[in-house]
């Protein structure tokens, strides 16, 4: 189970059991956004990028009609976590966790009915870097740049397959130009804010694959949503 660094925690009402670190990146909110907003269809095969300690993946699995899962993720210690964390869900058959370089992702073309990734929101030289260097991949565009990860996520996906991502609000006409130049058409969209006098920080948005011009912008998310994070057991 968790060792002495590690914390054992609870998600989904304790349907969900993961490992993280005691210190260092441990999943947010914005991960159960992520998995609540993208559309899973029966039989999907989904791949997210740079999984952390699996939770998307596994919280998909848990909770929607997929048939199988792939994490990929670059750091040891988090690849090494999600591989027990989806041991310990009774998931083994149904998930792999990959070590690799999104940049390089060790994977076959055109495999994913989905790609998901909540990515490094920061470019590399804007605002201070944490000391601490899993934090500082996952909040600096340090080891993938956004264009990365859409060029990965294109030679990943099955025709018509679907790209979910969470991206800062802010950077969001960014996301929307550069899912264009990678031929993945924004389909669907929908603004987080952390209440409702504030001004918005997320924005949710799905691509298709050689998708035909058309946007739905759903309703917003005020706060946290459905969700709500459990401390260890």
């Amino acid at each position: 189970m968790a060792g002495p660094s590690e914390t054992l925690d609870a998600v989904l009402n304790g349907r969900l059991k993961l490992i993280q670190p005691a210190k260092g990146y441990r999943f947010s909110i914005d991960a159960l956004l992520l998995a609540e907003f993208a559309t899973v269809k029966p039989g999907d095969i989904l791949v997210d990028l740079g999984t952390g300690c699996g939770v998307i993946p596994l919280v998909l699995l848990l909770t929607r009609p997929l048939r199988y899962a792939l994490g990929l993720e670059i750091q040891k210690d988090l690849s090494g976590q999600a591989s027990r964390n989806r041991v310990i869900n009774g998931l083994s058959e149904k998930m792999e966790i990959v070590l690799g370089d999104i940049r390089h992702a060790p994977l076959s073309e055109k495999i994913a009915d989905i790609v998901t990734c909540n990515p490094p929101y920061r470019k590399t030289g804007s605002g201070r870097i944490n000391p601490d260097f899993s934090k500082a991949v996952a909040r600096h565009e340090i080891l993938a740049s956004l264009d990365d990860i859409l060029s990965t996520a294109r030679r990943l996906l099955k025709r018509k397959g679907r790209l979910a991502m969470i991206y800062p609000a802010e950077r969001l006409a960014d996301l929307i130009i550069r899912c264009r130049r990678f031929n993945l058409e924004p389909k669907r969209l929908q603004i987080v804010y952390p209440s409702l006098h504030s001004s918005s920080k997320l924005a949710l948005m799905e691509a298709l694959l050689g998708g035909q011009p058309g946007l739905d912008i759903l309703q917003p998310i005020f706060g946290q949503g459905n969700h709500s994070l459990k401390t260890s057991f």
